[in-house]
């Protein structure tokens, strides 16, 4: 299997082994000294059909300002750009934070539809969500899973995505590479992702979902020292009644252990074939990313003006233990 296709694997190990004791490669250090923010809600909290879902979102700026999009990942919820948003919005962007599928006031508009998490999906329910608000363009930023969401909008949709943040750089998944096996102590840091591929795994994360997101936000941000406030803002958002069918699939068909929807599978091909990224780029590494973190693995995969910034003493939830600088990889790449 190529580097990149291994990435979030072995950042996630090398965050487990720490919790446990324009063609530019050149990166910038940003200390971990910076304030964190002191925002705990959003002003405005939104609802609207698209697609087959109804989308809660958060909304701050002008009405008429440059849109961003903010996407969050697993077991993160909007909070994690709490203090992102305000900080865009007085610098007069329109910053929209929905909850993904299976998070908050995300829900299905019907009982019966799949509850289908891969990939492809996930990025069309952006796609919805923009044509829904009438949205033509927007800058897209993300980490985790929404990072993954940020580099296929930007790499498939480079019409509608002028510019993209993404934290641990190139995360699209070519699920049938990842089949091949990693040595065992790569192997270490997918445990989760074993887990949930039980029927034990999903009973355990049904009955301990806050507990098994509390242990996973410490593992891979051991510098964080957020509070009980902090965890339980974001762990409402884990009681959407489709949360734990939703994050149980997303991992099973990354694994390939659980279908995705045949109507999909073009954009997954495209997907599978690992496209380059032409529009503006920053990407950002932290502690998180161990070894990687200098981004040489993914380089090639991003074409345009591009830049890689590394956040010493930072953990996974970049956007909420870095908002200062998070913010500013936005208003950079906005510039073009």
């Amino acid at each position: 299997m190529s580097e990149e296709l291994n990435l979030d694997r072995r950042r996630f190990l090398s965050a487990a082994a720490m919790a446990v004791a324009g063609t530019q490669l050149a990166t910038q250090s940003v200390a971990r000294a910076q304030s964190t923010g002191t925002h705990t809600s959003f002003a405005s909290l939104n609802q609207i059909n698209a697609g087959e879902l109804n989308i809660g979102y958060a909304q701050a700026g002008p009405a008429g300002g440059r849109v961003v999009i903010l996407l969050h990942g697993w077991p993160y919820d909007i909070h994690s750009y709490v203090d992102v948003a305000p900080s865009l919005a007085a610098q007069g962007y329109r910053v929209i934070v929905p909850y993904l599928r299976g998070y908050g006031s995300t829900t299905f508009l019907s009982g019966s539809t799949f509850r289908n998490a891969q990939q492809s999906v996930v990025a069309l329910d952006v796609i919805n969500l923009m044509d829904a608000l009438k949205i033509k363009s927007a800058i897209v930023a993300g980490f985790d899973w929404g990072a993954r969401t940020a580099d296929i909008l930007a790499a498939l949709w480079p019409e509608r995505f002028t510019a993209l943040v993404s934290v641990s750089g190139y995360l699209i998944t070519n699920v049938k590479a990842q089949a091949q096996p990693l040595p065992p102590k790569a192997e270490l840091g997918w445990w989760y992702q074993y887990y949930f591929s039980t029927e034990r795994g999903v009973l355990g994360y049904a009955q301990y979902t806050n507990e098994f997101n509390r242990l996973i936000w410490t593992i891979v941000s051991p510098k964080w020292h957020f509070s009980n406030a902090t965890f339980n803002r974001t762990a409402a958002a884990f009681s959407n009644p489709d949360h734990v069918a939703i994050v149980i699939h997303d991992y099973r068909w990354r694994l390939g252990l659980a279908k995705g929807d045949p109507k999909y599978d073009d954009i997954e091909a495209k997907l599978f074939a690992g496209p380059v990224i032409a529009v503006p780029t920053i990407t950002i590494a932290s502690d998180f990313d161990g070894p990687l973190k200098n981004g040489a693995a993914y380089r090639s995969k991003f074409t345009g003006t591009y830049s890689h910034r590394i956040l010493n003493g930072i953990g996974h939830n970049v956007p909420q233990e870095a908002p200062q600088a998070f913010a500013q990889a936005v208003v950079d790449v906005a510039r073009g």
